[in-house]
């Protein structure tokens, strides 16, 4: 039987991107591909999820003829539907993208894109992101207008291959950034450090006295430390970084127990008489 693959992301199902991506792994044997993304850009989103509303789902006819869904919720609303059964069977592998500009570093924490990758590994699903730095070498939130997928497609197919023959760690997931030029190579790569520019800048006031400012979108720039996502891609590589979701600071744990934390925070706790006994007679 065919390995079912999931493709979505956060730019919407219309993004080149996507479409890009749709076409590369349509061309990899032993594929069954199914797209579910969101009906209209969600970038940033994270893993937020809708929980309020219904979701609604439109029927969409794909370059190739086949049908894809697109939803009014977030990118990892995309992955729950597939996991649920919306368009057949549960996917075997999820593939994200490809973002219209780079996901790295920090950065990866505000991603749809990234979020949906992660949203497999949570439900035991590998998965994979891409993103493609715009032709502009942007590193920040606002992407240039001129995308070149052809690199990003490639290595998306291949890796799709590659994971197939020698599936993934559990629970880790790989991140993948291609660089707005050619690329010189691939790197492996761990996550960098993003050093954020941001200013406090007043757009306009009305008259009742609301203000409206811009706070983000100003140029970042990274440290520019070997073996880091970001010095990569800045150097004109591809990055593969494999990410996993355990945020637990194992050494933290073992610096808690030796300040005897737990039995400090005990010793404050209310005593049991002083806060009533449900039982007692009052």
């Amino acid at each position: 039987m065919a390995t079912r693959v999931l493709i979505t992301n956060d730019d919407g199902i219309e993004a080149e991107g996507l479409r890009a991506l749709h076409r590369a792994l349509c061309d990899v044997d032993d594929l069954e591909v199914v797209v579910i993304a969101p009906d209209s850009n969600r970038s940033a989103t994270a893993r937020s999820i809708t929980t309020r509303t219904p979701l609604a789902v439109e029927e969409i006819r794909m370059d190739d003829g086949s049908t894809g869904y697109a939803t009014d919720g977030t990118p990892v609303d995309c992955v729950r539907f597939a996991d649920l059964g919306l368009g057949g069977r549960r996917p075997e592998l999820i593939v994200s993208g490809i973002n219209h500009g780079s996901n790295m570093g920090d950065d990866i924490t505000y991603s749809g894109t990234v979020a949906a990758a992660f949203e497999g590994i949570v439900l035991g699903i590998p998965a994979i992101a891409v993103s493609q730095q715009s032709a502009a070498l942007e590193m920040g939130f606002l992407p240039g207008r001129r995308f070149d997928f052809e690199a990003a497609a490639a290595i998306s197919a291949e890796l799709v291959r590659r994971v197939l023959e020698s599936p993934l760690r559990p629970g880790t997931l790989l991140n993948v950034n291609c660089p707005g030029a050619p690329p010189q190579g691939v790197e492996i790569t761990r996550l960098g450090k993003r050093v954020y520019e941001d200013e406090l800048k007043l757009i306009d006031e009305d008259q009742a006295g609301r203000r409206r400012y811009r706070i983000y979108g100003f140029a970042p720039s990274h440290v520019d430390e070997e073996g880091t996502d970001l010095t990569a891609v800045a150097r004109g590589f591809v990055s593969v970084t494999p990410v996993h979701f355990d945020l637990t600071d194992l050494e933290g744990i073992d610096a808690l127990h030796e300040q005897n934390l737990a039995s400090a925070l005990s010793a404050a706790l209310p005593d049991a008489t002083e806060v009533g006994d449900p039982g007692g007679s009052g």
